[in-house]
């Protein structure tokens, strides 16, 4: 059930239509990521849009909030909804504008803009602070944390491997995250998030997400995969059994079996090896899934020791790799921090990352805030009934990093030598240029419709990013 989205806002929002100064018309306010990462994705506003703002508020809706609101200890602004549903047929006279979805975008600069187009609905811009903050803050994290770890995946593959870096890095990183979201929603948004980097994924609310709002078919894929409870079900003495009975049904293709329910190394150093003749008649690819232990080290164990058994190559940049019929996921324990640990120790071991994918669950969907990327909404500007603006920020002594800016803003990309930058500026300098904030939603409009390869082309990794970071890293 739909939330009436009058009452998608914080509390305290209901009583400042009487707070502001008399003669306020327009409140123009934005959004930005303030810190935490030289970067970020920007994502999810369109996913928003289309599920929350094109449908009309009703006087029904306005009852109910009246009802609630007022019950709730706090002043209901009745005539100004009733002028929103009679006026604008339910539908909010705002202007959003937005930096292209799948931007990658230095933080601390301007990524949507909001104003109010009824100077008697003035209050409206920061009453929708709440909804649409939260509409971006977490698809645009869960985004950010995705690519960066992209980034470190692929300077390894570079580095270690003789496949090309794009020919495999799509499917290295795994969303386990479902079960340990907060919600179903929280599970489409942020999975769908993680696909604008990846196609590997077992959340399914994220595929189901991105088909919905942003015009695509398939944009992910998994791949047949046992639980302890398929393996355990066989019993301890019969585990082999279980492994017997994966490679009958899924040896045809590429298929995951979890492997530590009793005992990884003797899993790793007897049984795998005794089916590898059944696995490379049926042609396919085992992935061996440890599940416990310390993820900083077992994965490279678990490699080794299938070497020591059943053989690997050295690659033309001398890292080893197993034969194509075997390779390890590793998805217990994997986080933003751990995961850079466990590919430099690949490395040191001299194991080619060719040998092992990732799989990340809250690592990825949950353990993520607001302040990860330090996002935040703030009116920056405030146009009075004469048609005068007036500059609006916040500049607390105890903490400059929460500094606002001011003005109505503009976003341009600057260029010297060599590279590019994003800078805000004020909007009439952007206009003059090229502004890259363009208005996404307007009034009952969705005025943007973009398509979910449009977004990954956006925030494709460059060879330059890797190439670099291979250099910094190793």
């Amino acid at each position: 059930m739909k939330m009436n989205t009058i009452l998608r806002t914080d509390s305290y929002k209901m009583s400042q239509w009487k707070q502001y100064p008399a003669d306020t018309a327009v409140i123009s306010s934005y959004i930005e990521s303030r810190g935490g990462a030289p970067e970020s994705v920007f994502f999810g506003l369109q996913a928003f849009i289309k599920e929350y703002m094109l449908d009309p508020i009703t006087m029904a809706d306005v009852d109910e909030a009246e009802k609630l609101v007022t019950a709730h200890g706090e002043p209901f602004n009745r005539e100004g909804w009733e002028i929103i549903v009679r006026e604008y047929d339910g539908y909010l006279p705002v202007t959003i504008e937005a930096v292209p979805e799948g931007t990658v975008m230095e933080t601390g600069n301007v990524q949507v803009q909001v104003i109010n187009n009824d100077p008697r609905l003035f209050w409206l811009t920061s009453y929708l602070e709440t909804a649409i903050l939260r509409a971006v803050w977490y698809p645009s994290t869960v985004a950010t944390i995705s690519r960066q770890v992209k980034k470190i995946i692929a300077a390894a593959l570079h580095k270690t491997s003789d496949v090309p870096v794009m020919d495999q890095l799509l499917f290295k990183l795994h969303d386990f995250g479902a079960r340990g979201a907060t919600a179903s929603e929280s599970a489409m948004i942020g999975g769908m998030s993680h696909l604008v980097n990846f196609m590997g994924t077992d959340t399914f609310e994220g595929i189901v997400g991105a088909m919905r709002y942003y015009n695509t078919d398939m944009p992910g894929f998994s791949i047949p995969a046992s639980e302890h409870s398929t393996v355990t079900s066989w019993g301890r003495e019969n585990e082999l059994d279980a492994f017997r009975n994966m490679v009958k049904e899924f040896g045809h293709t590429l298929f995951a079996c979890v492997s530590d329910s009793y005992n990884i190394w003797e899993a790793v150093d007897e049984k795998w090896p005794s089916l590898k003749n059944m696995i490379i008649e049926k042609g396919g690819t085992l992935v061996v899934r440890p599940d416990s232990g310390d993820p900083l080290t077992v994965p490279i164990e678990v490699i080794e020791r299938l070497m020591d058994k059943v053989g690997y190559t050295t690659n033309s940049k001398g890292y080893r790799v197993l034969p194509d019929w075997v390779r390890v996921i590793q998805g217990d324990g994997i986080d933003v921090n751990s995961l850079p640990i466990i590919v430099d120790n690949m490395i040191r071991a001299g194991l080619s990352l060719d040998n092992l994918a990732f799989g990340m669950g809250g690592g990825l969907l949950q353990k993520v805030d607001r302040d990860t990327l330090k996002y935040a909404m703030k009116a920056s500007a405030r146009q009075d009934t004469n048609g005068d603006w007036h500059d609006i920020y916040k500049d607390p002594i105890t903490d400059k990093g929460k500094t606002s800016k001011k003005g109505r803003l503009g976003l341009i990309e600057s260029c010297g030598v060599g590279s590019c930058s994003y800078r805000t500026v004020p909007k009439h300098i952007a206009d003059a240029k090229e502004n890259l904030l363009r208005e996404v939603y307007k009034n009952s409009k969705l005025l943007v419709d973009d398509s979910f390869d449009e977004i990954r082309a956006r925030a494709q990794l460059k060879e330059s990013e890797y190439a670099k970071q291979t250099v910094e890293r190793f």
